[in-house]
């Protein structure tokens, strides 16, 4: 008895608590959270523009503000440098909204979370990948898109970035004696990204490795 009375009293306050924090988010209204939100973002207090736009999302869902309090929200993440939680935001903002005249924004939005993860060409380079899928995407669905204009350019930064890698790879390879995978990695990058500096350099190293490819088996 002692203990379902315990029990009682337990649910009671968890209830108790729940409603008090309720109340305490439900004294804005949708307006003083769109307002605060606002507010915070322009002031780049992003942490508090995200609680100010997730209170209005979460409780005024029906609300003028709901929409725009979503893409805020990741706005948000992507100004905290928050690729991860910033992508998925936005991944969401397009499942849930496909014909919203914001979505040309957050495909670039997507771009631009992937190619600011870019790091230097013996790094992982997903981002750079992944970075050209988003923009490639944009400029074939919204050409006319103002967003679809730098693109091109970034598309081709992202081709750089992997290139670099490839030969970065290759020069490794040809420095370790594995001159027959450097070979590889050298005549791939000239049939995959040709017209790129990182192609004439594979070009003018082909020869090179080649015989040195060719000297090993001699051995």
């Amino acid at each position: 008895m002692r203990t379902i009375i315990c029990l009682i009293c337990l649910a009671f306050l968890v209830s108790g608590c729940a409603l008090f924090d309720s109340s305490r988010r439900m004294e804005k209204t949708a307006d003083q959270l769109a307002a605060d939100g606002a507010s915070a973002f322009m002031n780049e207090k992003y942490r508090a523009a995200i609680t100010e736009y997730t209170d209005l999302k979460d409780w005024y869902p029906f609300s003028r503000y709901a929409i725009l309090a979503e893409l805020k929200i990741a706005d948000a993440h992507f100004q905290l440098k928050e690729y991860d939680q910033a992508i998925a935001a936005y991944d969401q903002f397009e499942r849930m909204h496909p014909r919203n005249e914001a979505v040309p924004y957050v495909i670039n939005q997507i771009g631009l979370c992937w190619f600011n993860q870019m790091d230097t060409v013996d790094r992982d380079i997903t981002p750079a990948k992944n970075a050209m899928a988003q923009f490639k995407r944009l400029m074939e669905q919204f050409p006319d898109s103002e967003y679809a204009q730098e693109a091109p350019e970034r598309i081709q930064a992202g081709i750089d970035k992997i290139a670099g890698h490839e030969l970065y790879v290759a020069k490794f390879y040809m420095k370790t004696g594995q001159y027959h995978a450097g070979l590889k990695r050298l005549e791939y990058i000239v049939e995959f990204y040709p017209g790129t500096e990182q192609s004439e350099t594979a070009l003018n190293l082909i020869p090179e490795c080649a015989a040195l490819a060719e000297d090993t088996e001699k051995e």
